[in-house]
């Protein structure tokens, strides 16, 4: 049988990710690869506070976000990270529609403007 949270619960777990992620936090936007300095694309800095947290959903805040890449390649993944670079959140699907994370294009190159249109992390 699935755990089941109240909606209370979910919006406190997601609130936890907004306080780590403190007030200088990043979207590290990468490829299937992203680990660590390993397949990141762009590093997108992040609103204080980074998002806003309503009925079990986190939801960035200050869209659009914007952010030169930095290498070329296909983003598929997406980690937030704290000023530190220590990932708070990991694992979050990247595309133009039906994702975590919503960007302009996923064929990303050197130097093109990454933009960020939505992002939410749903709490099951």
């Amino acid at each position: 049988m699935a755990v089941v949270y109240s909606t209370a619960v979910k919006n406190t777990r997601l609130q936890a990710v907004v306080t780590a992620l403190g007030t200088a936090g990043v979207l590290v936007i990468g490829t299937s690869a992203l680990a660590g300095a390993t397949g990141v694309l762009a590093t997108i800095p992040l609103q204080n506070p980074a998002a806003t947290v309503t009925n079990g959903v986190l939801t960035l805040a200050g869209l659009p976000l914007t952010a030169n890449a930095t290498a070329s390649g296909t983003a598929a993944k997406a980690e937030l990270r704290d000023s530190s670079g220590t990932v708070v959140c990991s694992g979050l699907t990247v595309g133009t529609a039906s994702t975590d994370i919503i960007i302009n294009a996923t064929a990303v190159s050197n130097g093109q403007t990454v933009q960020v249109t939505a992002g939410t992390i749903t709490h099951g």
